[in-house]
């Protein structure tokens, strides 16, 4: 029997911020910067989106029903190999994955509203700090993307190691169902998460990406 344990908000953002941080990144690479700007303020409309459904959306969605103790996540490591029971969200370790991931995206967008390339080219806030402040927060930009890449290395690797062993993470993320459990977490009605997320993409679009255009 198919159960539901992901709402279509989280799946939303998860595969958005799986289109975007590419585009992202080539955008930013071949110099094209209304793009590359435009892709992350939709971007932070999802992420902004995510962090909030993480407060007050679905069990498998919320922060507090998934994330773990250090011991925990440490005990869960040691067994992996033997764990037969499949976690019907997040397993504590991939816990830490999403949260790690969303903080260093969030750095991602932060310092890029005060960036420059010394070109052209300046974040929204940019004016609001000094030079300093604003190479600083550049350079952060640069370098943070790299985590963001290491970040990502090690999750493919742990779908992989799942797949083996198995169990399709990514077939679920994609229907929102999974046929491996027997209980049914909470699904909360997703109409506040796709009103959250209308109003953030009208406020960026207006605010910040029509003018680029």
């Amino acid at each position: 029997m198919k159960i539901q344990v992901w709402d279509k908000v989280v799946r939303l953002c998860h595969w958005g911020m799986v289109i975007l941080l590419p585009l992202c990144w080539w955008s930013g690479e071949e110099g094209e910067m209304e793009w590359h700007q435009t892709f992350a303020y939709l971007l932070l409309a999802l992420v902004v989106t995510r962090l909030i459904w993480g407060l007050i959306g679905s069990d498998t969605a919320r922060f507090t029903q998934f994330v773990r103790s250090p011991a925990q996540v440490w005990h869960y490591l040691r067994q992996w190999r033997h764990q037969r029971t499949p976690h019907i969200g997040h397993n504590p370790a991939g816990a830490y994955a999403v949260v790690l991931m969303l903080t260093l995206v969030s750095v991602q967008l932060i310092s890029g509203l005060f960036a420059t390339d010394d070109i052209l080219t300046e974040g929204p806030l940019y004016g609001l700090v000094s030079s300093d402040t604003a190479s600083w927060l550049t350079w952060l930009h640069k370098q943070n993307f790299n985590l963001i890449i290491a970040v990502v290395v090690l999750h493919l690797s742990a779908l992989l190691a799942y797949r083996l062993k198995g169990v399709k993470l990514v077939s679920s993320m994609l229907t929102g169902y999974r046929r491996d459990i027997d209980q049914a977490p909470r699904i909360a009605s997703t109409l506040p998460g796709w009103t959250l997320l209308l109003v953030l993409l009208a406020g960026l679009g207006w605010a910040l990406i029509l003018p680029l255009w």
